[in-house]
């Protein structure tokens, strides 16, 4: 059964032994000490804006989820999780197992990079779009052509500014160069790369094409940390292997079924979105819940 560890919605996290540090779209983080404490929430973000409506286990998929890649890219780049078990989290934590069970992080609290680091493997989203208009996608210029959806013939590294509100804007790699410096940007782009790749083989031996990813990074003394959140149906394009056929949209397993939703509705992307319907809310969070399945091959959370 896919909800048979089905809990109650939870949108915000009731923590009052410790600092609120921040309230993302989807996480709220806590601070304790020098270290951080992530919690991710039911809520579901489109379009820049905070649905009203909550997606149930949401929030643990996408700690158990990031979970298991950053163990199995832990040899790639080095991450900044602590510890996933409540048992290992400080006393004062304790007390909220139940609310903190299976959707929190203990991690490195890090100097965030503002960039975002985007991998593409296929043409879809906005890069297929910024291919329609001029040829290429955050500066990388595409062979004539190509349909969406098609493969690349080479993955490519298309990174963006990390907005704290509004739209991520694309970048060119010597954009990225001038914000955080040459040598830090060629790393980056070498390692986002290599963790695309590793994890791309896994998920194609699962049936899971893995369009498109992204990734975000921290300096902790000098040394490159991974963080956030990776390879979840809110920051990768998941598609079935079975059905993908490239000329078209793919049927996605991640948070795009949403957003396809809103834009078969009249709203307008302007005024707070509407509430999503029961079956829409099912529809994703059964998405969610087969990407974990399917990945981790875990029956359940």
């Amino acid at each position: 059964m896919l909800f048979e560890n089905m809990s109650e919605p939870s949108s915000e996290i009731p923590i009052k032994d410790v600092p609120l540090y921040k309230r993302g779209k989807v996480r709220d983080i806590f601070k304790i000490n020098e270290k951080l404490l992530i919690v991710a929430t039911d809520r579901i973000s489109a379009y820049d804006y905070v649905l009203p409506s909550l997606i149930p286990n949401k929030g643990k998929i996408l700690t158990q989820l990031s979970k298991f890649w950053f163990d199995f890219t832990s040899l790639v780049c080095p991450n900044h999780v602590l510890a996933t078990d409540i048992k290992e989290f400080p006393p004062i934590l304790r007390k909220y197992a139940d609310i903190l069970d299976k959707r929190s992080m203990l991690v490195k609290k890090t100097e965030v990079l503002p960039v975002e680091c985007v991998v593409r493997g296929y043409l879809a989203g906005s890069g297929w779009r910024d291919y329609l208009a001029s040829g290429k996608t955050s500066g990388v210029k595409l062979p004539e052509g190509l349909k969406e959806g098609d493969r690349l013939d080479s993955v490519i590294f298309t990174p963006a500014t990390k907005a704290e509100s509004g739209h991520d804007e694309n970048i060119s790699f010597k954009e990225m160069q001038k914000l955080i410096g040459v040598d830090l940007a060629q790393k980056i782009r070498k390692l986002s790369l290599e963790l695309y790749r590793k994890a791309s083989l896994h998920a194609v031996s699962k049936g899971i094409i893995i369009a498109d990813t992204k990734f975000e990074f921290g300096l902790l003394n000098d040394q490159l940390i991974l963080i956030d959140e990776i390879f979840t149906p809110d920051s990768s394009r998941f598609w079935p292997l079975e059905t993908y056929e490239p000329g078209k949209s793919q049927p996605s397993l991640d948070k795009q079924f949403v957003r396809d939703y809103l834009d078969s509705t009249d709203w307008d992307k302007k005024s707070p979105p509407p509430p999503l319907p029961p079956d829409i809310i099912t529809k994703t969070a059964e998405r969610y819940m087969k990407i974990y399945t399917m990945i981790s091959e875990k029956k359940s959370l």
